[in-house]
């Protein structure tokens, strides 16, 4: 495996904003992220190298966040607490015109696991292989849930 500051250098970023996304609290993704690289270097010995060390990482962030949660008893982020994103994707360019409080309540209101994938993709801004490596799945599989929530939440805006 490759040296630990230069792993942490190189997906500490993504680690962050996939926290981000699925927390909303700027201080949480930190404490979190710091977290989840401690937890990656006491079990360095599992990873087999199998996926990418940034799909390995959000695993075990995802770990991290969920047991902060059961720990503390709080529940996930409202949607007031959800950031804005830095940069545009595609799809998020696309949804520009609309308000962005309309999408995210949309998305909200989606069930499982449409609304984690989109809540991936376009907040925490990973690839379709990451989402799927990350929920135990394939990336065909992330692909087209997200593009069927996607068609969901198009359809339920267009028919306000």
């Amino acid at each position: 495996m490759e040296d630990l500051d230069a792993v942490y250098r190189a997906h500490a970023a993504t680690v962050y904003r996939f926290l981000l996304a699925k927390c909303g609290s700027d201080q949480m993704a930190e404490e979190l992220t710091q977290e989840t690289f401690y937890q990656a270097v006491r079990s360095i010995g599992r990873f087999d190298g199998s996926c990418q060390i940034s799909t390995w990482l959000c695993g075990i962030a995802r770990n991290v966040l969920n047991s902060h949660y059961r720990k503390s008893g709080k529940e996930p982020a409202s949607l007031e607490s959800v950031p804005e994103p830095t940069t545009l994707s595609a799809e998020e360019d696309v949804l520009s015109g609309m308000g962005r409080e309309e999408i995210l309540t949309a998305i909200h209101r989606l069930p499982e696991p449409g609304r984690e994938v989109l809540y991936l993709r376009l907040l925490g801004t990973l690839s379709f292989r990451q989402i799927g490596a990350i929920l135990g799945k394939t990336d065909t599989w992330a692909r087209v849930t997200y593009y069927r929530a996607k068609l969901q939440v198009m359809k339920e805006l267009s028919d306000q």
